[in-house]
């Protein structure tokens, strides 16, 4: 599948899952909005026949629209004459009963004389009970001189317990969706994953390859009856077998370290050690083109000598591998504020921005254009940053495209 494919892939399932939100967070939406106004419906009417019960009881004439809805949860009733609380309760209850509102309410009395509600109760259709309420917080009017309040504290809880089914089923919809997504992105990870470790094998195998060439080679001429007359040219030879020997062992011990290294099972020897001794043996190996700079005047830490050899010479093979043409690498060390730092800096092609927070991962290479000679697994600086976690070091990367790269090892002084 192409890369084009999977991107497609890729943004119609997310504008599809996007799609699938949005559409039931609407549904949902009118669903609470549309149960809303039938609950409010139903309220009304049924306070409209308990007013007009109440009109027909006290023999008065009820007003064309008795019921106004003053809030969301409050309903005010006139009944142009004083009214009993028991005979009000039992109107309201078996009106709403008979609307199938099953809810908890509370009902409140004005008293035109004190200019106040002078009674309150609560009350449900759920069950008998009956509870005094506060009074002083009612809305009041003045538009009529008898009415009743009723007001409906849990309108908000009531509409949505009747509408539980509907939104769990809306939930188990969205929840079946980002299982649906995160499954993508793991099929999506996975097959990532599957091209880097394709790549790692095929420039581990090209990587084995050459010097296994290279020692067969020798091996051939050495076998020649020949070469035993030739003293110049079989020790010439034989440092070539021991040299491929010792760079083959080198690599496999790279991936077999790496491996230890991601399970937390990297040994470290840990010892006193001059960080300037480490440099200057290192420094032999790459004869001009690496300068040094040997400025910490604490050198002493406290570390594992082969795994800080290792990810020192990481470092400065990779400032070679992308610096093309006349290498210009430092190496330089420095010490502050109770930490050793240790730099590797290069002239060579840098890293973009986007790439700076990857390269520290496993299998990752950094895309070079046109160059094509870039030898490597790709874990060199994964290797690096398991050592650096393994000690507690920090690793710092500074890099401008065309302008080369510098990184560094931040090692605490231990006393």
């Amino acid at each position: 599948m192409s890369r084009t494919t999977i991107r497609l892939l890729v943004i119609l399932s997310t504008l599809s899952i996007i799609g699938v939100i949005v559409t039931q967070i609407y549904w949902v939406r009118k669903a609470l909005a549309l149960r809303e106004r039938q609950f409010n419906q139903q309220v009304h009417v049924s306070l409209q026949e308990v007013a007009e019960d109440l009109a027909e009881l006290n023999s008065v004439m009820l007003h064309n629209n008795p019921v106004e809805q003053l809030s969301s949860n409050y309903f005010l009733v006139n009944t142009n004459s004083m009214v009993d609380p028991g005979i009000l309760e039992h109107y309201i209850k078996a009106s709403f009963l008979r609307h199938d509102l099953i809810t908890d309410f509370e009902v409140g009395i004005y008293d035109c004389a004190s200019n106040r509600m002078f009674y309150g109760v609560a009350l449900s259709t759920r069950s008998e009970k009956k509870a005094p309420t506060q009074t002083a917080n009612w809305l009041k009017s003045n538009k009529y001189p008898y009415y009743f309040g009723v007001r409906f504290p849990n309108q908000s809880a009531a509409i949505f317990s009747d509408l539980s089914g509907w939104i769990g089923s809306s939930l188990l919809v969205l929840l079946a969706v980002c299982f649906f997504g995160y499954a993508l992105f793991v099929i999506l990870r996975q097959k990532q994953l599957t091209e880097v470790q394709q790549d790692f094998i095929n420039n581990m195998t090209h990587e084995l390859q050459t010097p296994i060439a290279t020692i067969r080679i020798a091996a051939d001429v050495l076998n020649t009856p020949a070469i035993k007359d030739q003293p110049e040219r079989l020790k010439k030879y034989t440092g070539i077998v021991k040299e491929e020997a010792l760079r083959l062992q080198n690599q496999v011990e790279t991936v077999l370290n790496m491996a230890k290294a991601e399970k937390n099972k990297l040994p470290l020897t840990i010892e006193w050690l001059d960080i300037h001794q480490i440099a200057s043996s290192l420094s032999n190996k790459y004869e001009n083109n690496l300068t040094l700079h040997l400025n910490a005047p604490e050198p002493y830490v406290h570390v594992d000598r082969f795994h800080l050899t290792n990810a020192i010479s990481n470092l400065i093979d990779n400032a070679f591998k992308y610096t093309p043409a006349n290498p210009d690498i430092h190496l330089e060390t420095s010490s502050q504020n109770g930490i050793v730092t240790v730099s590797v800096k290069d002239n060579g092609i840098g890293i973009a921005p986007e790439h700076q927070r990857k390269v520290f991962s496993k299998f990752y290479r950094v895309p070079t254009g046109n160059i094509h000679n870039v030898k490597g697994f790709g874990i060199g600086l994964s290797y690096v940053q398991q050592i650096a976690k393994a000690h507690g070091w920090k690793l710092q990367l500074n890099s401008e495209i065309g302008k080369g790269s510098e990184f560094k090892i931040l090692i605490p002084l231990k006393k």
